[in-house]
């Protein structure tokens, strides 16, 4: 497998990023600058990631596509489309979004997430995404969210099925779909549902752990793996079974200090399970 990661110490060029990607002793990597930047600046950044072995396992796109202001989903699905290219060019595993909220929050909860026209419209608007590129080397997909679609497997299952475009793929986010109770204690079965109904489609995977309050209501936290109790050699072990080249990431740490611990426990927790990651 391939594990990578955030960044947080500032760089200003190819030299001073790999610096710190070397220093977090990543294999994967997550496209360090975005459409707007200048084509040689992304052919920089491309030659080092390629001299130095790295896989590029997602572009981000982070936009809201089913905003309810018309004039914000256009920009952020023509957004999207330019980030597509982007990850076409420089053959990203994937290029990552969510699917959107009705919510005037880009990423917030709302009753209208869950409308059968708003799910139209997301599957019309990620074929478009889709189908204005056309790529061949990466693919458009949807990060698990827990209030909106698709939060479940087999909810994600039935957004490829009705996608129907084979330029999407699967963005894995389990962590996102521990959204109840029994999820959260039947946490290994739940994680390989995810990874038996999804498995062939999943093109990148973002590696979290969860703790939960004993309170009233439920409270469900992310946490940094490690400090929660999600079984990582197990989950590893699927990651692994997906091919050597699989990319998996920590995420939403706050310094590089603690991304160096994550990716330190990662590794050893893949080692314990005889797990090479490269």
């Amino acid at each position: 497998m391939r594990l990578g990661g955030g960044v947080e110490k500032p760089y200003r060029n190819p030299e001073e990023w790999l610096k710190w990607v070397k220093e977090l002793q990543y294999s994967a990597v997550i496209f360090p600058v975005d459409s707007s930047a200048d084509p040689s600046v992304v052919q920089d950044y491309l030659k080092v990631i390629r001299a130095n072995d790295l896989v590029i396992g997602e572009v981000g796109v982070w936009r809201n596509c089913l905003s309810p202001r018309d004039a914000e989903r256009k920009a952020a699905c023509d957004y999207a489309k330019a980030q597509l290219a982007l990850a076409e060019e420089v053959s990203a595993n994937c290029c990552v979004n969510i699917i959107g909220s009705r919510s005037d929050i880009w990423d917030g909860f709302a009753p209208e997430n869950y409308d059968p026209a708003v799910y139209d419209l997301a599957v019309d608007s990620i074929r478009d995404i889709i189908d204005a590129v056309k790529p061949v080397r990466s693919c458009y997909s949807i990060e698990p969210m827990p209030w909106m679609v698709p939060d479940s497997p087999e909810q994600y299952l039935q957004l490829v099925r009705d996608v129907d475009r084979a330029g999407f793929g699967v963005h894995l986010d389990y962590v996102n779909m521990i959204n109840c109770p029994k999820r959260y204690v039947q946490s290994t079965e739940f994680i390989r549902r995810c990874f038996e109904l999804l498995g062939p489609y999943i093109k990148s995977i973002h590696g979290k752990d969860v703790s939960m309050e004993q309170a009233f209501t439920t409270l469900i936290h992310e946490v940094q793996p490690g400090f929660g109790t999600l079984n990582h050699k197990e989950i590893l072990k699927m990651v692994e079974a997906l091919g050597p080249d699989t990319t998996f990431f920590i995420e939403h740490l706050p310094s590089h200090e603690t991304y160096m611990e994550a990716a330190a426990f990662i590794r050893k927790q893949a080692q314990d399970a005889g797990i090479t990651v490269l």
